[in-house]
């Protein structure tokens, strides 16, 4: 069974891990205009607030379904928009950054939310025939059909095609294979070029640069990762003043590193790179990336009939 999960955007990243999720060509931080036209010749990627707002709809779709098969399903809505903006390996939002840290304390309020998700617990307390129907219901359960299709850098991956999850997939993009295939595809080709990027010289010397501002500002880290980790060096059982202390100590180094990620332009160079291997891919995929982008924008036109922006 697909268990209840709440998406995580604070992502927690080892130095490669982190360049394969730079979120540099991905969610853009702007709230933007409404979608672009389907037919347009090159499609536009969603922000990050459109992006949530299509995971959002897809949840009272799921919400709506249970609901007509006899079950209770939640809905997360425990963030709001701000706490929800996906932590790249590059962050320059300074202003964030005084807010929020490195997101520790947004981990923290998901961890809680997980742990007392109201799904679970609601599944666990169903009779055994009863959470079969549940499972039937919410994914299709174990006999149904797999969904399968190839990724990009080899092997294959398949998810269930049934239940209220692939109805709310069928509402918001249509054909359900074609959404895996091209889903797959395009969340999976950052890992064919990451090597690339990680010693492309123009980005290293920016990473350089970042590291010799850092260091004048008292924090001599070799990279934002290196940064990142060690906010976290701390036990992770702490009193309500030990954890006052890392969040403060953790929000020095994230607005400085924010900081320094402006002055020496970190993110604007890593966008470029990374649109420059992506290009190269082109050939292969470029077809298979405007068209997840025009589903993705197709989504957000029917996903802003069904709910409201997060605020």
């Amino acid at each position: 069974m697909k268990r209840p999960a709440l998406r995580r955007k604070v992502a927690h990243l080892s130095a490669v891990a982190a360049v394969a999720v730079l979120a540099l060509t991905g969610c853009s931080e702007e709230s933007g205009g409404g979608p672009a036209p389907v037919a347009a010749a090159k499609a536009r990627e969603l922000t990050y607030a459109e992006d949530l707002r299509v995971s959002d709809a897809e949840q009272r779709l799921i919400t709506q379904c249970m609901a007509r098969h006899g079950f209770r399903y939640w809905s997360d809505g425990s963030l709001s928009l701000a706490e929800s903006r996906p932590l790249g390996y590059v962050q320059d939002d300074v202003r964030w950054a005084r807010t929020y840290g490195y997101g520790s304390r947004i981990a923290a309020k998901e961890d809680r939310a997980r742990l007392h998700n109201p799904n679970i617990a609601y599944r666990k307390g169903l009779s055994a025939d009863r959470r079969s129907a549940y499972d039937t219901a919410l994914d299709g359960g174990r006999k149904t059909e797999l969904l399968r299709t190839a990724l990009p850098g080899g092997g294959s991956v398949s998810k269930r095609s049934g239940g209220c999850d692939a109805a709310a997939e069928h509402t918001l993009y249509g054909d359900r294979a074609t959404w895996f295939r091209l889903d797959t595809a395009a969340s999976n080709l950052r890992p064919l070029y990451v090597g690339k990027l990680l010693h492309d010289r123009r980005f290293t010397a920016a990473v350089h640069d970042w590291a010799s501002c850092m260091k004048r500002a008292g924090h001599p880290y070799p990279d934002p990762d290196a940064a990142r980790q060690a906010t976290r060096e701390h036990p992770a059982v702490q009193s309500r003043a030990e954890e006052a202390r890392s969040f403060a100590a953790e929000t020095r180094i994230a607005v400085a590193d924010a900081t320094c990620a402006r002055q020496v332009s970190l993110k604007s160079v890593g966008q470029d790179r990374e649109a420059h291997y992506l290009a190269q891919l082109n050939a292969k995929y470029g077809a298979q990336l405007n068209a997840y982008r025009q589903l993705r924008q197709q989504a957000l036109a029917r996903a802003e009939r069904l709910v409201p922006a997060r605020a």
